[in-house]
């Protein structure tokens, strides 16, 4: 039975806030990840292998968020916000197979369970300020994740 998209999604977010503290073996976070949240292996890799697509354009989706977040300074926002962002920016420029309003939907949503409702309010400004003045490249322009 395939992993449902929300509980994927979840599941690369907790390895981007894992990866913030620590740049544990990939091994040692699939693991871990396996146990706790009862997932396969494959989905287990899977969500890391578009951890490390994120990681590889992260200096361009934290230059997004830098202009876009105007009452606090990048280095202020909350490790849970930041890697919300993260995920959501990277779904909304980088990733063809989600609608844009769905991407920030999602990070709305992910902020709701492991933020407060003020961060899911903050993530939704961030993410609206991006999707309408912040161009991002074009998808097809940018290499295709391979899951």
């Amino acid at each position: 039975m395939p992993l449902p998209a929300q509980k994927f999604r979840e599941m690369v977010f907790q390895m981007l806030y894992a990866d913030d503290f620590s740049q544990g073996e990939e091994a040692d976070v699939v693991e871990l990840l396996m146990h706790e949240l009862k997932v396969t292996k494959k989905a287990a890799r899977e969500a890391h292998a578009k951890v490390v697509a994120i990681r590889e354009k992260l200096s361009e989706i934290d230059d997004r968020i830098r202009p876009a977040s105007t009452e606090y300074q990048f280095e202020r926002i909350s490790r849970v916000e930041k890697n919300v962002l993260r995920l959501g920016i990277y779904e909304l420029c980088y990733d063809d197979s989600l609608p844009p309003k769905v991407a920030i939907s999602e990070a709305i949503r992910l902020c709701r369970k492991f933020g407060t409702p003020e961060s899911a309010q903050f993530v939704n400004a961030i993410l609206d300020v991006i999707y309408k003045g912040f161009p991002c490249p074009s998808k097809s322009d940018s290499e295709p994740v391979n899951l």
